[in-house]
Parts: structure tokens; sequence; C-alpha cells
């Protein structure tokens, strides 16, 4: 493990970029490496640049980023809504799937409600526990997706899952969708 870890890039208002590091990740991390590559990859992507600080938390067994995970504020010091984002585009299109045929409303019947609030509590103490100390305006708010409680939005539950989270929405998704974990790189692991 690297004492530094993962590599967190950003853009500056005039477009220049940087990075820095937080957290531990594996020093043996297979994925693409390089500061502008990685940030193109994933503007590839998303189809656009990136608007956060993030780091590749999951990857393919082939290396390509599969999850990032955001810096709580934007570059320009919004909140960001989504604290994990699947960006595989493979994965993205067969959840929206899922989601077509009524797999919010499924996973949300499906999974213990106390569980799922506890989970919502754990998401957004680790993205708080990531906000700069004595940050001065809007913070980020609810859990997974952005809300309080239920299911919002599978992808979000999904990719926070394959990052290592304890999300019973998430683990429902894998289940339909067939996946493990271990198909995975993971960068750390999360509680």
């Amino acid at each position: 493990m690297s004492a530094s870890g993962p590599e967190w890039r950003t853009r500056s208002s005039s477009g220049a970029k940087s990075s820095f590091r937080l957290d531990a990740v594996a020093d043996d991390d297979p994925g693409p490496k390089g500061g502008d590559r990685e940030v193109e990859e994933v503007a590839r992507l998303l189809g656009r640049p990136p608007s956060a600080s993030f780091s590749v938390v999951v990857r393919s067994a082939e290396g390509y980023p599969v999850v990032i995970e955001n810096a709580p504020l934007s570059d320009d010091g919004r909140p960001m809504p989504t604290r994990y984002w699947l960006v595989d585009p493979a994965l993205r299109e067969r959840v929206s799937r899922l989601e077509a045929e009524g797999g919010v409303r499924a996973a949300a019947a499906a999974v213990d409600p106390g569980a799922l609030a506890r989970a919502h509590d754990r998401y957004a103490a680790e993205r708080d526990a990531h906000i700069p100390p004595g940050h001065v305006g809007p913070r980020p708010s609810g859990g997974v997706g952005g809300t309080r409680r239920g299911v919002k939005c599978l992808h979000a539950h999904l990719a926070w899952w394959l990052a290592g989270g304890d999300d019973p929405a998430g683990a429902w998704a894998a289940d339909r969708l067939g996946l493990d974990r271990g198909q995975y790189v993971s960068a750390r692991a999360h509680g």
C-alpha cells in the first residue's frame, strides 16, 4: 500500500490540470496510468469533462475504469451529488435496463429498510469525512445518490457496492446482473 494514497485529478478554473493524494491504494494497481491520460479516459467514458476531482477506485480485469470516487465538492465548490460514479458504459447500460424494468421499485421492496437507512448513513459519513476542514458554503447532503432514504438510483448503489460499500440495494442489483466483486480490481476497501 502506498502511504500517500490514490491520486485525485482536478482542473483549476483556468483549465490547468493538477492532482493530489488521499487514502491508500495498492502500489500494483494494474489500470491505465498517467494524469492527463486518465482524465481524458474518464471524460470519454462520461461524455464530458469530469466536474470534480476523482480517483478510479474500481477497474475491470483489463485495467479500464469502472467506478470513480468523486471528491465531495465539484471544482467550482458546489456539492458533488454522487460520490461513486459508474463509468463503464456496458455496465451502465445494463443497470439502465434493470431500472427501466422497474428495478428501483423492486430493489426498494426487496431490501431491509433499516439496512438501507444504515447504508445511507455510512455513505454520508464517509463522504463528509472528505470535506475540507473549514469549508464554508453548501455541503453535500443525503446518502447514496443524494437521497436520505429508499432507493433512488441503482447506478449509484451498484457503484458504491463495487467499491466495497456495504449497500443492500447495490448487492441486490449486482445479484440481478450476475456480478461478483471478484470480477473487478478494487483500488481500496470501503465499509
